[in-house]
């Protein structure tokens, strides 16, 4: 069965991830596609990556890669960029998390909640040895998934102080899938999210000695060309 065109009918999304750069691997470049066509998107990040350079403090880590996440984020058209401040490394799928997310979820009011792979590996089904996903990826996509259905439940946290927002039409997970469900042209949005990814140079820097420009490119080329020259992303849908 051939994959289904991304949903449009929706104006307003939030893009969900635990860390900065997270969105820029891939869903940027959809990110971009939208923002151009007048579509309104917001970016939440359950943590500030305070943890992800070796040997750069979290004191010193967290405002640097914020800093970077901010800059990237208006290369694709976002401007609204929030953090929830967890610690970076340990997140945990639970309730505290899905009470965090679905206060924001009620903020920013989506009709469209996407958020980042969460499954155990980076590796195909039955490639063996694989190569595991990070701890808090796993844990948010999960936690995402289940505070969509709490944000519009009055009697869940109904201590939050924001009103109950129940107008998410769709959740999108993107998705590693070489045969994914739901597919995005992003020709229009490659070279800007190869920009966004560029931005956060620092991080990139500490990864690799090959340069940033290369390693942005090389990147978004492996998360969006496909054998036939297409630029695609890939998504699992989910009703909200």
């Amino acid at each position: 069965m051939p994959p289904l065109p991304m949903p449009d009918d929706w104006q307003r999304a939030l893009v969900v991830a635990a860390h900065p750069d997270d969105i820029e691997y891939g869903a940027a470049a959809a990110v971009a596609v939208w923002t151009a066509a007048g579509k309104e998107v917001h970016y939440l990040l359950a943590t500030r990556g305070e943890a992800g350079i070796a040997g750069m403090s979290p004191a010193e880590a967290g405002p640097l890669r914020e800093e970077e996440e901010r800059r990237s984020a208006a290369v694709v058209g976002v401007s609204e960029v929030e953090f929830l401040g967890h610690r970076d490394g340990v997140l945990e799928a639970g309730v505290g998390l899905r009470r965090d997310l679905a206060a924001s979820i009620r903020r920013h009011r989506p009709e469209l909640v996407l958020t980042m792979y969460g499954g155990p590996t980076w590796t195909p089904p039955g490639v063996t040895p694989g190569y595991l996903n990070s701890a808090d990826h796993r844990a948010l996509t999960q936690s995402v998934l289940d505070a969509v259905a709490d944000a519009g439940n009055e009697w869940i946290f109904p201590d939050l102080t924001e009103e109950r927002w129940s107008g998410v039409q769709y959740v999108a997970v993107h998705t590693i899938d070489p045969e994914p469900p739901h597919v995005m042209d992003v020709s229009a949005g490659v070279e800007k999210a190869v920009a966004s990814l560029t931005e956060h140079r620092r991080y990139l820097e500490a990864l690799s000695d090959e340069p940033v420009d290369e390693q942005a490119r090389r990147q978004i080329d492996m998360a969006t060309l496909t054998e036939d020259s297409a630029r695609r992303v890939g998504f699992r849908l989910y009703w909200g």
